[in-house]
């Protein structure tokens, strides 16, 4: 539901906040324009002599207003004409025209009612009652994305539109919040469904009638320094009873111009103030900075209806589209998914088709969404977790862990958790482990024992849905055909090849890049935006399963490249080094944000060993920055497979690249591996750490422990751990 609130009325309404959201923002910029060209009053100038000072250059005057901003302004007759102007309180003569800006008459007007009158003003108001309903919807949202209000900052993960969304939202909601609720009570003023007094005082039955007392001689007015000024207004000439009315910040009073007395004064009620504050604190008229900063979240408002659109895009692909999806009020099976990349979403689909046509109603969503009060029919929870990185929470079960923590009893409709994993990773299903283990903990009735699924096997799927078929009393059967990526056509361009003396092939292949479309561009699609580190699928002839490599290259590269290790029987690494320029594979883009060097200037430490050195190598080619690097490279011999060797050392000569360490583990000379070499340069790579370097590795499993050990041993005097480093987003690895 909460996802539904926030979606819609922002695909429906997208064109509106648009329009609000920048005439706001460009408004935001005149009260600090106002604050800082418009002359200021001294801080102990009185009311009483900036009116003498006024009256000398115009004894026609009638009237002086203050704005919220300081500026003041004055009006007058000169005969029979009428004059005004902008007023400089420390001599009282005119330094600019008094008339409204045609360009902030015209913003304002469109702002308010985009030039349609009362329609157009009902319609400004729909449009921040959307923007109430997403921003409360979005804080809710991002709160379940991060784990929690307590986690409100936590870093994120994902596509680069999911993820600047996010980041926008979570600076900006407040301000969207502030704009949208003032925004709303003052649309209530205007139409009168909150009504608010303006301030009024009956005027004294008793006035002296005389005139001619100088303005610097009434008391009244020397007691009200111009910073409290709103507006005064002059007697009209030759009227004995009329007196000077006196608004002021506290409130309005009356003047008698004989005496200079306060004959009458009337305070601002709280309703008043309120509504005051209010137009304050929306339009910025008082508060500049306040202005400024609403402002700024303004413009946060296109950036985030662009990003939310692709990220729904983005969403209705990855995930396949369920068809009749039970309401989760009235649905009997809940079936939760937590997945990274998407294909847990297409064995969810499998089991609720299955499910339905056994006569089950079946609501599927993702593991984010948990609340067990909306499953009010639920006689059983199916949860199917995968596993990102080392025992991590995928996307979409981001927070599932704390929210289970924080239920006060577990539901009462059993559950059975299924985990989907690489057996060939050591955290195997730790994610979906961790949910079993949490669900004992609170005491969640079991309705089959956890199990798991190794590389997405249809075997072990349909073999858990024969189980659980038994356990509900009815016939289950599971047949899941993979859904395959949607893949481009790679031409080789060139190959670079290694390895062979140490009987070890291996090779690096770069290919061209494939053109894309204007939307592909715009939105990311297929191969139009990536980085190093992010993984190309290659799916190889006679098989559904794809093989994932980390690139080397980046889009703005101009190129694809990958390093590839011929494996013994391997079907993809086979097919792809006997590949020749000119010749073609299928691929396919998976992002994989977790492994990006970012762009800022702390030092990077690249760890990597054999082909791990793939995407080290785009860190380093794309360093414009000359941010410092350090490169501990693994490799077997020197005079085979040193991979990159030439580019490194131009790219040691260009600045791109600090330091380069080289272990080599057979050959001539002495027999190290990587993490000998971090051992030997211990002193350096802790100091660099302290300095608040980012350790990235890549390679294989063993090569990566090796490396973890040595980096615990390295980091002990410092009282830092990987473990440590890693929490802080510091530690990141890329391991197969």
């Amino acid at each position: 539901m909460m996802r539904i609130l926030h979606r819609w009325p922002g695909l429906v309404l997208a064109a509106l906040l648009f329009v609000t959201a920048l005439s706001g923002a460009a408004l935001s910029i005149f009260p600090t324009l106002d604050a800082v060209q418009a002359p200021q009053a001294g801080a102990t100038l009185t009311v009483a002599e900036l009116a003498a000072r006024v009256q000398a250059s115009h004894p026609g005057l009638e009237q002086i207003k203050r704005a919220p901003s300081g500026q003041i302004s004055a009006w007058w007759f000169d005969g029979s004409l009428p004059g005004s102007a902008i007023i400089d309180p420390a001599t009282g003569r005119d330094v600019a025209s008094a008339d409204p800006d045609p360009v902030r008459r015209w913003l304002t007007t469109l702002h308010r009612s985009l030039f349609m009158g009362d329609g157009g003003r009902l319609t400004a108001t729909t449009g921040a009652l959307a923007m109430l309903v997403l921003a409360i919807s979005g804080a809710v949202l991002v709160a379940r994305r991060t784990g929690g209000w307590r986690r409100w900052f936590a870093r994120l993960r994902g596509p680069l539109a999911g993820r600047l969304h996010t980041e926008i939202a979570r600076v900006a909601v407040l301000g969207l919040l502030l704009s949208s609720v003032t925004a709303l009570w003052m649309s209530a003023e205007t139409f009168e469904i909150v009504t608010v007094e303006a301030a009024s005082l009956e005027p004294p039955a008793q006035v002296s009638g005389r005139a001619g007392l100088a303005l610097t001689q009434m008391a009244a007015l020397n007691a009200t320094p111009v910073a409290e000024l709103r507006v005064l207004s002059f007697p009209a000439p030759g009227d004995p009873q009329d007196l000077f009315t006196l608004r002021t910040n506290r409130g309005m009073g009356y003047v008698d111009p004989g005496t200079g007395t306060l004959l009458a004064w009337r305070h601002l009620s709280f309703a008043q103030h309120l509504s005051e504050t209010i137009a304050m604190l929306h339009t910025g008229q008082g508060a500049a900075v306040l202005g400024l900063i609403l402002g700024l979240m303004a413009l946060g408002v296109p950036v985030l209806a662009v990003t939310g659109v692709l990220t729904w895009l983005a969403g209705r692909r990855a995930r396949p589209q369920l068809k009749d999806n039970a309401q989760a009020a009235q649905a009997e099976t809940v079936v939760l998914v937590g997945s990274e990349g998407g294909s847990t979403w297409g064995l969810a689909a499998t089991l609720a088709s299955a499910l339905r046509d056994a006569g089950q109603s079946v609501h599927v969503a993702p593991m984010t969404g948990f609340a067990p009060s909306r499953y009010r029919q639920a006689q059983r929870f199916l949860i199917l977790a995968a596993t990102y990185g080392e025992g991590d929470a995928p996307a979409s079960a981001n927070g599932f862990l704390d929210q289970m923590q924080a239920l006060q009893e577990p539901p009462a409709a059993p559950m059975a958790v299924l985990g989907f994993g690489d057996r060939s990773f050591p955290a195997f299903c730790a994610f979906a482990a961790a949910v079993e283990s949490a669900a004992r903990a609170k005491g969640w009735a079991a309705l089959l024992p956890f199990d798991t699924i190794d590389r997405q096997s249809s075997q072990d799927f349909t073999r858990w849905g024969r189980t659980l078929g038994r356990a509900l009393g009815i016939e289950l059967e599971l047949s899941h055909q993979p859904v395959l990526p949607a893949t481009q056509t790679l031409t080789l361009l060139d190959r670079r090849d290694h390895g062979a003396a140490v009987q070890v092939p291996m090779a690096i292949l770069r290919f061209a890049l494939p053109k894309a479309s204007l939307w592909q561009r715009l939105t990311g699609q297929g191969l139009a935006r990536f980085e190093p580190g992010d993984l190309l699928g290659i799916l190889p002839e006679g098989s559904a399963v794809p093989r994932l490599y980390s690139l080397a290259s980046g889009s703005q590269d101009g190129f694809i490249e990958i390093v590839v290790r011929q494996h013994p029987g391997g079907l993809t690494s086979g097919q792809l080094t006997r590949l020749q320029p000119g010749q073609t594979v299928r691929g396919f883009l998976r992002r994989h944000p977790g492994f990006h060097a970012q762009t800022d200037r702390a030092p990077l430490i690249l760890i990597g060993a054999g082909t791990g050195v793939g995407p080290l190598a785009g860190f380093i080619r794309r360093n414009e920055r000359h941010r410092p690097i350090h490169l501990f490279f693994g490799l077997r011999h020197p005079d085979s497979d040193f991979l990159y060797r030439d580019e490194l050392a131009s790219w040691q000569a260009e600045g791109k690249l600090a330091h380069l360490s080289v272990a080599v583990s057979r050959g001539d000379g002495p027999h190290q591996y990587v993490q000998d070499v971090l051992r030997q340069e211990a002193t350096q790579v802790a100091e660099a750490i302290r300095q608040g370097a980012k350790v990235m590795v890549c390679g294989g499993r063993e090569m990566a422990r090796g490396v973890s050990d040595a980096l615990t041993e390295i980091l002990k005097p410092a009282g830092l751990t990987p473990a440590m480093l890693k929490a802080g987003g510091r530690y990141v690895e890329d391991v197969y």
